[in-house]
């Protein structure tokens, strides 16, 4: 069995610090997000994982397994590099910058 390519990530809670993550799912998940995502003022949190789901391939998400897991870290990991960004006000809303 292939060793899974890695790719790091960020954490725009915890600055400086990266984490490995599979790039395959990343990468699949960040064209999901990015897709889903519009302008100010955005979708709620809840919005954006469902949202996410139809746009996952069946191959790396079965039944859209662990979705919300890497929802969450490519959420954090485009706000640090500035992609994506959450509104200040409560609920929280992503948008595309």
């Amino acid at each position: 069995m292939a060793k899974a390519t890695k790719i790091q990530i960020e954490n725009v809670l915890q600055p400086g610090k990266t984490y490995s993550a599979d790039a395959a799912k990343y990468a699949a998940m960040k064209t999901a997000v990015l897709a889903v995502l519009k302008t100010s003022p955005g979708l709620t949190v809840a919005e954006v994982q469902e949202r996410v789901l139809a746009h996952l391939p069946e191959d790396l998400f079965p039944g859209g397994a662990k979705a919300g897991w890497w929802m969450k870290a490519v959420q954090l990991d485009l706000e640090a590099k500035n992609i994506i960004r959450r509104e200040k006000t409560p609920p929280v809303r992503l948008h595309k910058n």
